[in-house]
């Protein structure tokens, strides 16, 4: 079996500014959609806030509503024990036994004031959350049809874009596996780290396309040579000549 064919520096360079040329071309796709993503997502996030809201709110609303029941049948009660204890008087033997089922009677009024009370107060504070509860409804609406549009926005920018940078991703795959793995990784790592994501650069005017720092002539000239990976002492972006930024722009397109 022959042995596989070992890919030189100049090679692993090409592929490495490919890469470049690729990742920036997907770049500016994905910046079409802006702030789009993060909007649909914050949206999303404030959506679920409120429906927990709404939740808590229609919970409160019955637990309300079971404490107005409740009190109603004390009221209920109440009226009924009244109505026993005045039959009651009707057959009383004794002052004590008069006083007593009066004082009775009495309570049993009081209990019934006072849950009375309880179920206004109640019913009141019912009518503001239901307030709250149809503000919060309308804003909620409110908040779906702005998401709703919002995706609506994303989707058709992601789908103008999906096709080529799926296209895009095949041909990156490749020139991947010729800048092989662990110069691959490191490209992606001083991508991560310089914000413009620019890891490779070319040199121009005795400069660094990335940081414009001066590259020495005999650095230039080991560049030119393409016989070993160099990078930029200043801001450690991989280095390469013009003319070879040139020739794969020309075979790419770009």
């Amino acid at each position: 079996m022959a042995a596989a064919k070992e890919i030189s520096i100049e090679q692993k360079l090409k592929a490495l500014f490919k890469l470049q040329l690729i990742d920036s071309k997907i770049d500016n796709l994905r910046s079409v959609r802006g702030e789009l993503p993060m909007e649909v997502a914050d949206l999303e996030d404030e959506i679920a806030g409120y429906e927990t809201r709404l939740v808590n709110l229609q919970a409160d609303i019955k637990k309300m509503e079971e404490s107005i029941s409740a009190n109603k049948t004390k009221i209920t009660d109440a009226k009924a024990l009244v109505k026993k204890y005045e039959k009651q008087l009707e057959n009383v033997k004794n002052n004590r036994e008069y006083e007593a089922l009066s004082k009775e009677i009495e309570i049993q009024g009081l209990e019934q004031q006072a849950a009375d009370k309880r179920i206004k107060n109640i019913q009141y504070d019912i009518e503001q959350k239901k307030t709250s509860l149809e503000n919060l409804k309308t804003d909620l609406e409110g908040r779906k049809a702005d998401l709703k549009t919002k995706k609506s926005e994303l989707d058709t920018i992601v789908k103008e874009t999906e096709k080529e940078e799926k296209e895009l991703m095949k041909v990156r795959a490749g020139a991947s596996e010729v800048a092989d793995e662990r110069l691959a990784m490191s490209y992606e790592r001083i991508r991560r780290g310089i914000k413009n994501g620019i890891g490779v650069a070319n040199i121009q005017r005795d400069s660094c396309s990335g940081c414009f720092a001066g590259i020495p002539p005999q650095r230039q000239s080991d560049i030119k040579q393409r016989k070993k990976i160099i990078v930029c002492e200043n801001c450690g972006r991989v280095l390469i000549d013009s003319a070879l930024s040139e020739e794969v722009s020309s075979e790419m397109h770009l």
